[in-house]
């Protein structure tokens, strides 16, 4: 064994290395040595000590491999710490297999300092024909369906458990985490819950999963040899088009869901983050992922809607405005799925209880992600009970705990500080209204005067002004950022709550705080949103990969993170009829009818 124990030593490049390795030697001598004493066929002892002994150096070697790749991070090709103004990152094209720069170079300004710290490669108009032409050539059944090339169905599922692996490895973690803090500022326990969101959901769907997702069904005929089978059926050439304010979790689920039902997808992302969808899809071709299966542009909304136009996918996942969404719609003349805005609500019912939780909670869904979330809380409906608690004074001290330094809060990308503020003074111009706390910019900071930056900030505003038409618009008008509405409600005046809650436009999530089984039934029997919480620990963000996540009440919703929703987005149905015979003895040709 002395030429294993100098391998042992050659390939030792720290203790815990040495020790590993060494341990499955160890492991390999026993099972050698277990093997040829139970053995009583001297040539099936040599034979099996023999492969034994060629299988142990080789999985050795893979370990240590994969060992080395966990330190040197071989996908990524910045440093999320190093990236600066004098240092810029670059963001590249991904097209036909290939990765591509560009002709037009666009400056990200770092949201945090101003500094032009990433270069990003945008196609412009002229520039489109390469993607036209990849998406072209996949066929509407797809790069894969269940009666073509299944084994992908397997390739896919293996390229999951190692994205999935790779993503639970601390370093990999830290990488994305501070690279999404970089982009969009958060707070690192938010950035890493969206790293471990995105981990678990490529665990949900390793190996044999993919598979599941286009399970059949069959159903007998009206006769010997007919049968009915129902398949998920891909849509061939598709389009997804993702936000900033998830750069990492959005774009992979929506991204794993089309290429595991056989799609095969264009990709753009906010440019302001694409930095980190584009390491990501570096990690996931050392998975294993074909780097001919997406394509990843970079582009203005012009472009991409020339792109969309002229490409012609067969769906397209769009996640953003309402009011982009509903250009898309039409220009795309329906063949789109959305999950776009929500103004989301949450009711705190009339059983008032552990008040604590229920105050750290609204903070959480308030302003965690400094209210950049989709699910984000945009209107409290407070039972008068909750008033008389220690509710709002406790959601003033919470919001008050949160700072710039560890970007607890932080700069809004879509919205100014101005522009905030102004809608702030709208509000109180209606009776009644008042500030509960914030309504100041934030001080002592270099945030670029493009994005916003202001104190988490709450206005009440009376139950009977918001319904009045003249300034329902205005209090149920979203704004992605720190910034909440806060009403209150006696009994009976649940109805006008549900008349407000039946107003509203988009209906993406919803919690209804109670333990009261009666008025649960009440408000949820008379509401729609898609994602709804409900009972005591109701909330309205902070959605795992567990659990549907989308809109309801529009032919049109998206869903994202379920099997469910996967198979919604980016399948059809498709019904094959067998009917192979026999014919009936002695048939003859009927009369026309």
């Amino acid at each position: 064994m002395g030429k294993w124990q100098h391998k042992e030593h050659v390939l030792s490049h720290s203790i815990g290395e040495v020790f590993l390795i060494k341990k499955k030697v160890c492991a390999y001598k026993v099972l050698i040595k277990f093997s040829l004493e139970l053995s009583h066929n001297t040539m099936y002892r040599l034979k099996v000590y023999r492969g034994m002994r060629a299988r142990a150096p080789q999985t050795a070697f893979k370990w240590f491999a994969s060992s080395r790749f966990v330190h040197s991070l071989p996908f990524a090709t910045v440093n999320a710490e190093e990236i600066s103004g004098s240092k810029p990152a670059e963001v590249q094209n991904l097209v036909r297999g290939e990765w591509t720069g560009s002709s037009k170079w666009n400056t990200i300004l770092g949201p945090l300092n101003g500094e032009s710290f990433i270069k990003v490669a945008e196609v412009e108009e002229t520039g489109i024909q390469p993607f036209v032409e990849s998406l072209s050539k996949c066929p509407k059944h797809g790069l894969h369906n269940p009666f073509k090339a299944p084994e992908r169905y397997l390739m896919l599922g293996d390229v999951s458990v190692k994205a999935a692996h790779m993503l639970s490895l601390p370093k990999v973690s830290d990488f994305f985490c501070k690279l999404i803090q970089r982009v969009a500022p958060k707070s690192y326990q938010q950035a890493h819950g969206e790293v471990y969101v995105t981990q678990k959901f490529l665990e949900n769907f390793a190996g044999d999963q993919v598979r599941f997702l286009a399970r059949s069904f069959a159903v007998p005929g009206n006769h010997l040899g007919q049968q009915s089978h129902g398949f998920r059926w891909p849509y061939g050439p598709t389009a997804i088009i993702t936000p900033f304010n998830f750069p990492l979790e959005i774009p992979v689920l929506q991204l794993m869901g089309a290429l595991y039902m056989g799609n095969k997808p264009v990709l753009k992302v906010d440019s302001k983050v694409c930095i980190v969808m584009e390491q990501m899809l570096r990690l996931l071709h050392e998975c294993g992922l074909p780097v001919e299966d997406v394509d990843f542009i970079n582009a203005d909304g012009k472009t991409m809607n020339k792109l969309l136009l002229e490409a012609n996918p067969r769906m397209t996942l769009f996640t953003g405005s309402s009011r982009v969404a509903d250009k898309l719609a039409f220009d795309l003349k329906g063949r789109i799925k959305l999950e776009d805005a929500g103004f989301d609500w949450k009711i705190l019912g009339p059983d008032v209880q552990e008040v604590d939780y229920v105050a750290w909670v609204c903070d959480q869904d308030a302003y965690a992600c400094s209210g950049q979330k989709c699910s984000a809380q945009s209107i409290v409906f407070m039972h008068e009970n909750w008033s008389k608690s220690s509710l709002l004074s406790q959601m003033n001290e919470l919001a008050a705990r949160r700072k710039l330094d560890d970007l607890t809060v932080g700069p809004v990308l879509t919205f100014t500080t101005e522009a905030m503020l102004e809608h702030m003074n709208k509000l109180l111009q209606i009776p009644g209204s008042k500030v509960l706390f914030g309504g100041e910019a934030l001080k002592d900071h270099s945030i670029p005067s493009i994005y916003g930056a202001i104190k988490p900030t709450a206005v009440f505003v009376p139950i009977e002004e918001i319904l009045k038409d003249n300034n329902y618009e205005l209090v149920t008008r979203e704004i992605f950022g720190p910034f909440q509405v806060v009403t209150e409600y006696k009994d009976h005046q649940l109805p006008m709550v549900l008349d407000a809650l039946e107003k509203m436009h988009a209906h993406l999530t919803a919690a209804v705080v109670s333990n009261d089984v009666l008025f649960l039934q009440e408000v949820i029997g008379k509401s729609v949103n898609g994602t709804t919480y409900a009972g005591l620990r109701a909330r309205t963000s902070g959605a795992p990969q567990n659990h549907w996540f989308g809109p309801s009440g529009d032919p049109r919703g998206a869903g994202i993170g379920t099997a469910e929703a996967i198979k919604l987005v980016w399948s059809c149905h498709r019904e094959i009829i067998y009917d192979i015979g026999p014919l009936p003895q002695n048939w003859e040709t009927p009369a026309s009818t």
